[in-house]
């Protein structure tokens, strides 16, 4: 019975770990490791267009993929992370009412890393890709 107890509560601990744990993956750039994660304590998936424009887009879905348009207006599919440490936790540059993170993608047809800004702008409830892409957001943190 005490064995049978034991076995349920490590089965328990390890299904509540693997359940919170954040994905995090490895990638190399320039022969160095560099990881990323898709989690953010912020919505960051959806449509980032420039200002007062439609086109070009970039989508980012919630699993680590999506769309990058480029200024010729032609798309390519994405794989895209934020810098992180091996545990998932986000490497963050605060600003006075902002923070920014270092944004990684790469085609689908390439094996190769670039890595762009991501920032969010507090105030403005504004996030920044690449510069020049934004996404308006709600913030459902505040207390």
């Amino acid at each position: 019975m005490k064995t049978l107890k034991v076995l349920l509560f490590a089965l328990f601990f390890v299904a509540l770990k693997s359940h919170s744990q954040v994905q995090v993956d490895q990638i190399m750039y320039k022969a160095k490791e560099h990881y990323i994660t898709n989690t953010l304590d912020y919505p960051i998936s959806g449509t980032f267009l420039p200002p007062d424009k439609k086109e070009p887009s970039t989508v980012l879905n919630p699993d680590g993929t999506g769309v990058i348009q480029s200024d010729d207006l032609s798309k390519q599919k994405i794989n895209w992370g934020i810098e992180c440490n091996w545990e998932g936790k986000p490497i963050i540059k605060e600003g006075f009412n902002s923070a920014s993170y270092t944004f990684w993608y790469r085609t689908n047809d390439s094996n190769e890393w670039s890595y762009s800004q991501f920032s969010i702008h507090f105030a403005k409830k504004k996030m920044f890709l690449m510069g020049e892409r934004v996404k308006m957001y709600e913030d459902y943190n505040v207390q």
